[in-house]
């Protein structure tokens, strides 16, 4: 016979495993170039970049030297790349300084080096350089009202390239006339490399015209600097088919696909029948809650899309319009709203988590969900509607124990959702 521990810790599986087909210990070593016949170079920033350079550096046969900048908390040990922490989400000095040393780092390269590219998820706001005009301030203030905005991924991202001095392709037109080898591990839906770390090392489609009309959508405030900044077209970022961009090349190492694959996998060999729903969905953490919800009944009731036991996997990053005072993030609420509109159904379980360890601002990476999970909240005077009105998911979990703790995972490939049907 099944028991709740028994789901609870393949539910833990699959998150281990959708983590550990991420490591950039996996992925690296078989996307790395030939050594140049000029220097080897070595810049990064994102939550997983240092493991990136300590894998490159176990596997790379001649001399390199470089510098990446990681979230704290997150670095490894490199013996040749220096390796910097910074804040994360809301940019510090420290990020500020390790982007300027990047931009140094790269000074003087020659057609005969190589730069080795290694970008992550949480890049964008561990290289905080701004924008001639603006403040590390005025960044600040405008990052914190980007997440409470419930804007895109993609969306802040493209504010953040053209208020920026080394985003949006700039960092790699700073390496011309060098050979660039972008090695990326996506954390966005879509996987489109100008959105990961806000496309540091490659071109940039969008303009100066778009930022603004998305700033306008979510009603963003922006210093007056940053605003003339946008209006004039001075922020514009590197376009794509610009000749210093002419010696690119970029290749995706580590996908949410390939983590949901890693998890359907562990699934099957447990009997349950993996069913992907996607590795890009996007929208309100709340809304998506209760979609996932509806299709947990209807396996249930109906035997479709798929017949219990089954897990349905899905992937990508949701957002939350923060209108409460709690502790939340934006797998809690996903959650927290999944629970409430599950009801108590029988037969339903439920993880998602940020594969960086990390869901919002706390150390905590999500929650698990289970048929009880509203009834042991009343039982403690709790009442679900009020967290999740208050996006108060963390504290919610914590009070019952249903937290996902893993510390830093040293990668990062977005949310990881799984629902476990009997």
């Amino acid at each position: 016979m099944t028991t709740e521990d028994d789901i609870r810790a393949l539910l833990r599986q699959m998150f281990t495993a959708a983590v550990e087909a991420a490591q950039p210990e996996r992925c690296i070593p078989r996307h790395l170039p030939a050594p140049p016949k000029g220097r080897t170079v070595v810049i990064g920033a994102g939550k997983a970049s240092a493991a990136m350079a300590q894998a490159l550096e176990r596997n790379w046969p001649g001399p390199l030297s470089g510098l990446v900048v990681t979230r704290y908390g997150y670095a490894v040990p490199c013996e040749r790349i220096t390796i910097v922490e910074a804040a994360h989400p809301v940019p510090d000095v420290a990020g500020l300084a390790a982007a300027r040393g990047m931009l140094e780092t790269v000074q003087g390269l020659t057609a005969d080096d190589l730069v080795i590219c290694l970008i992550s998820g949480g890049g964008s706001a561990l290289m905080p350089l701004p924008a001639e005009g603006i403040t590390l301030e005025d960044k600040q203030a405008i990052n914190r009202a980007l997440l409470k905005s419930g804007a895109t991924i993609a969306e802040m991202n493209c504010v953040r390239r053209h208020l920026s001095a080394i985003k949006g392709g700039r960092l790699a037109a700073a390496c011309h006339p060098a050979r660039v080898v972008n090695l990326l591990i996506s954390d966005v839906p879509g996987d489109n490399p100008i959105a990961i770390a806000s496309g540091p090392t490659v071109g940039d489609p969008t303009s100066c015209a778009d930022a603004l009309e998305i700033v306008a959508r979510y009603g963003i405030e922006l210093p007056a600097a940053a605003r003339a900044l946008l209006e004039s077209g001075a922020g514009e970022s590197v376009k794509p088919g610009d000749a210093r961009l002419a010696r690119v090349t970029t290749t995706l190492v580590a996908t949410p696909q390939m983590a949901l694959e890693a998890a359907a996998k562990v699934a099957a060999c447990a009997g349950y029948t993996p069913l992907l729903l996607g590795d890009s969905i996007e929208g309100e953490a709340r809304d998506v809650g209760k979609v996932m919800a509806g299709i947990a009944l209807q396996v249930r009731r109906h035997r479709q899309p798929v017949a219990a036991p089954c897990v349905l996997l899905s992937g990508g990053e949701t957002t939350v319009t923060v209108r409460g005072q709690g502790r939340g993030g934006r797998n809690v609420e996903f959650l927290l709203s999944l629970a409430v509109a599950l009801d108590g159904e029988p037969g339903v379980h439920a993880v998602a988590g940020d594969t960086d360890g990390v869901d919002g601002q706390e150390e905590i990476a999500g929650a698990f969900v289970t048929p009880d999970t509203l009834e042991r909240a009343w039982s403690r005077g709790i009442r679900p509607r009020d967290s999740l009105a208050n996006n108060d998911g963390h504290g919610f979990f914590e009070a019952l124990g249903d937290s996902l703790v893993t510390g830093p995972t040293l990668t990062n490939v977005n949310d990881f959702r799984a629902i476990v049907v009997l």
